[in-house]
C-alpha cells in the first residue's frame, strides 16, 4: 500500500511550495469554480482569500438544495448551471468553466471534479491549449461508483495539473489508480469551529440555563443519544432507533434526539411508535442556528451516526461527544478518516443494531471512557481537521500548479 504521511498534502514533498520571495512578486490570479457557494464553504474561501500572494476569484452556481450563502472576504460571483438530462443522467453544463479556460483571468483555474458536469473536459483542454495549470477538486472516489466509471474520472483528472482530495484514503486510492503521487494533495474537509466553540462557551457558561434545557425536552431522564444531520435513507437512523429499544429495558428513561428534517422523518415516527418509543424519541426538527443548536450537543451523552457519516462527525466532535459510527469505512464519506476507533469515537457491526446497542453501553456506563473519547474528539476537531489545515492542502496545490505550469502527464 502506498503511504502518505498524515500531515503532508503532497507525499514526500513539504505541505506548500514556498511563497514568492519580495513585495513585486504578482499574486497568483486563482479562479475556481465551484457548483454553488454553501455557508460551511465561506470560512475555507475567506481563509484562501486572505493567504499572501493568492488572489482568489470564486464563479459559482446553485444547488437547488442548499441557499447560497453571502460571500465574505472574497471575491465571488454567480453563474447559472445549464441542466440537461440524458439517458437518464442529470448532466450539466457550466459556461463559467469555458470562460476563464479561454481567457486571460487566471493563472491557476480550478474546477470541481465531477465528471457529470459536461464542461469539465473542454474546459481542462481548453486550458491546456492556452497553458493555464489546472486543478480538480473533489471526492478520490466516490461511494457507488463503479469501476468503469472511476476509471473515466481519473482519465480526466489526468487532464489536470493537480488532483486535491478530500482525505488520505482518497489520495491512495488515486494514486494507486495511475495518477502521479506529486499531483496528488489533500484537503482535509472542516468546518469552522469558532462559531461552534463559542456557542459551546456560552452555554457552559450558564449550567442553570443547560439544566433548564434538559427539563424542558424531557432529557433530563437517563442517557441521551444523538444524532443531527437530514433524514436519508443511507443515513440507516432507524438502526440507532432499534438499538434504542433493544436498551431501554436497562435504561429505562434512554432518550434519542434526532434533529433534522428529510424524507425519512414519517419512517422513523413509524419505527418508534411500533417499538413503543414514541416518548424516548424525539423529533425536534432542524436547527440551523449554532447557538440553538448547542444545547442538544451538550445535553447528549454520545453521537450516533449509523451510516453515510460526513462532516456531522466533525461537528460533533467539536462539541466534545464522543462518536458510535458503523464500521463499514466505504459507506461513509471522507470525513471518516477523522474517527480512530477506541481513541476518540466506536465503531460498531454495520447496520448491527445489538452491536450498536453494545458499543452505546459502553460509553454510556463507563465514565472513564466517556471521558477520554470525549477529550480526544474535541482534539481532534479543534487541533487536526481544522479550516486553516484544509486551506493548506489547497493553497500548496495552486503553488504546486503556478510552479510546474501545464502538465498533463
Amino acid at each position: 500500500m502506498l503511504d502518505i504521511p498524515a500531515e503532508s498534502p503532497i507525499p514526500g514533498r513539504p505541505r506548500a511550495c514556498p511563497r514568492p520571495q519580495g513585495s513585486d512578486a504578482a499574486p497568483i490570479r486563482f479562479v475556481l469554480s465551484q457548483p454553488s457557494l454553501p455557508r460551511y464553504r465561506v470560512p475555507v474561501f475567506r481563509e484562501l482569500a486572505s493567504r499572501p500572494g493568492i488572489s482568489l476569484k470564486l464563479v459559482h452556481a446553485r444547488d437547488p438544495a442548499i441557499p447560497n450563502a453571502v460571500p465574505d472576504g472574497f471575491e465571488a460571483s454567480y453563474w447559472p448551471v445549464r441542466q440537461v438530462s440524458r439517458r437518464g443522467q442529470d448532466l450539466c453544463w457550466h459556461g463559467a468553466q469555458i470562460r476563464h479556460a479561454l481567457g486571460r483571468t487566471a493563472d491557476v483555474l480550478g474546477l470541481p471534479w465531477n465528471t457529470r458536469y459536461m464542461s469539465l473536459v473542454p474546459a481542462l483542454l481548453l486550458a491546456r491549449a492556452r497553458s493555464v495549470p489546472t486543478l480538480v477538486w473533489g471526492h478520490g472516489r466516490p461511494k457507488h461508483q463503479s469501476q468503469r466509471r472511476f476509471a473515466l474520472r481519473v482519465r480526466v483528472a489526468k487532464l489536470a495539473t493537480a488532483v486535491v482530495v478530500y482525505g488520505h484514503a482518497g489520495a491512495r486510492c488515486v494514486i494507486q489508480a495511475g495518477i502521479r503521487p506529486e499531483k496528488v494533495f489533500v484537503a482535509l474537509n472542516a468546518l469552522d469551529q469558532r462559531p461552534i466553540q463559542a456557542a459551546r462557551s456560552q452555554w457552559l457558561r450558564e449550567p442553570g440555563a443547560l439544566e433548564s434545557f434538559r427539563k424542558h425536552h424531557g432529557l433530563d431522564a437517563g442517557p441521551v443519544v444523538l444524532f443531527v444531520s437530514r433524514l436519508y435513507r443511507a443515513n440507516r437512523v432507524e438502526v440507532l432507533i432499534d438499538a434504542v429499544a433493544r436498551l431501554r429495558p436497562r435504561l429505562p428513561g434512554i432518550t434519542a434526539a434526532i434533529v433534522g428534517a428529510g424524507p425519512e422523518l414519517g419512517h422513523l415516527n413509524r419505527r418508534a411508535w411500533e417499538l413503543g418509543l414514541s416518548d424516548r424519541v424525539r423529533f425536534p426538527g432542524p436547527i440551523y442556528d449554532e447557538t440553538e443548536l448547542a444545547p442538544w450537543f451538550l445535553a447528549a451523552d454520545v453521537f450516533c451516526y449509523p451510516a453515510n457519516a460526513g462532516l456531522s462527525l466533525l461537528h460533533a466532535m467539536g462539541y466534545g461527544l464522543p462518536v458510535v459510527t458503523g464500521d463499514n469505512i466505504a459507506a461513509h464519506n471522507p470525513e471518516i478518516e477523522a474517527i480512530t476507533d477506541g481513541e476518540n469515537g466506536l465503531l460498531f457491526a454495520d447496520g448491527d443494531a445489538a452491536d450498536l446497542a453494545d458499543k452505546l453501553t459502553r460509553v454510556i456506563d463507563d465514565r472513564r471512557l466517556r471521558a477520554s473519547l470525549s477529550a480526544a474528539a474535541l482534539k481532534t476537531a479543534t487541533e487536526r481537521f481544522t479550516v486553516q489545515r484544509m486551506v493548506d492542502g489547497l493553497e500548496a496545490a495552486i503553488r504546486y500548479c503556478a510552479a510546474v505550469g501545464y502538465s498533463s502527464k
